[in-house]
């Protein structure tokens, strides 16, 4: 357990770091809930459909076959003989830090989502940068889908993300601007990936995300966290400074430096299994659990260490800012396979 004097310590780390925000591109609370005892046991019978609309509950519906590098048990693979210089790259003294949670700035914290039926009507994307590596639209886009940011926030990724529950396709777009009262939309590049295939992108494209992976799958979500407390696949994470190449599955690199002490797009990270989780509250061991099952990749530039999850007004800002009590040092980087260089 956290002692008091060790809460209040961390009190001006927590203030300080709202302060901050991860800001990144392509290519180059209510009062806590009541307290989890332990991991529940989930089901194994057929689970409801998830909901529909912003931030819905999936009820433990699983994004890609089973197989999966995203639903991949790398507790015991081996470490990579690189690890130590990898983790220092990006920061061995510091913290990792919950990039979501309820409101930043007046507007949700975090990279939303929205669940939509497949009668959703399709909507025409014009793309202005990225066309050659997006995939074509229409896309299911309804008009109230949330911007990652709120509309026209200059300072923001501006993603947008939808899932379609019944053909369970997903569909993102970076950089999205809502046009003509959402009758179409504007986005610098778009990816629709087919949640029930393995399939990845072609060989040096992007998505909406610089690694050219799904974002979606990567992010915390309340649901996953509360409702199934437990999260089944990796998670996605950001750093100061990438290496010019990609390692499977991601498909598109990032950086501008051969430094192979620098994490390629696509590197997988998992917290130490000796570090101690008792410390922290039933809902953080949720996603320190799945960090150490399944990890977390590198998926784009931005602040070091900073974890990529979905807003939700009932998160606990105090209690996600306690994931400061995790630094970089308390990873180790799972063994890459081949990795791919311009």
């Amino acid at each position: 357990m956290i002692s008091s004097s060790a809460v209040v310590c961390l009190a001006g780390v927590i203030m300080s770091a709202s302060l901050e925000k991860d800001q990144h591109r392509p290519r180059n609370g209510d009062a806590s809930p009541t307290p989890l005892s332990r991991p529940r046991t989930v089901s194994t019978t057929p689970r409801q459909l998830p909901d529909l609309g912003p931030g819905a509950s999936l009820h433990g519906k699983q994004l890609f076959p089973p197989d999966n590098p995203w639903n991949q048990d790398i507790s015991n693979a081996p470490v990579d003989p690189n690890s130590a210089n990898l983790i220092a790259s990006i920061g061995n003294n510091d913290q990792l830090h919950a990039d979501f949670g309820t409101l930043w700035r007046g507007v949700p914290n975090g990279i939303p989502y929205i669940v939509v039926a497949g009668t959703q009507p399709l909507v025409p994307i014009s793309f202005t940068a990225w066309g050659g590596e997006s995939d074509s639209s229409p896309y299911p886009i309804p008009r109230n889908a949330p911007i990652e940011g709120g509309p026209n926030n200059p300072n923001s990724d501006s993603h947008v993300i939808v899932i379609d529950r019944d053909r369970w396709k997903l569909y993102e777009m970076f950089d999205a601007h809502s046009m003509n009262g959402g009758s179409s939309w504007n986005a610098k590049a778009g990816a629709v990936f087919d949640l029930t295939s393995n399939a990845v992108r072609p060989a040096g494209w992007t998505s909406a995300d610089a690694a050219g992976l799904p974002i979606f799958p990567g992010l915390v979500r309340y649901d996953e966290v509360f409702e199934q407390r437990e999260i089944k696949h990796a998670l996605r994470f950001t750093v100061g400074h990438s290496r010019q190449a990609y390692v499977y599955p991601a498909r598109h690199f990032a950086g501008g430096s051969d430094n192979p002490n620098y994490p390629p797009m696509g590197m997988r990270v998992r917290l130490k299994a000796s570090y101690d989780i008792s410390k922290l509250s039933a809902r953080l061991q949720v996603i320190l659990r799945a960090l150490k099952k399944y990890g977390m990749f590198v998926a784009d530039n931005g602040k070091g260490w900073f974890l990529s999850g979905a807003p939700d007004p009932r998160w606990n800002d105090d209690e996600l800012g306690l994931l400061k009590l995790v630094h970089g040092r308390d990873f180790e980087v799972v063994k890459m396979g081949t990795i791919v260089t311009k």
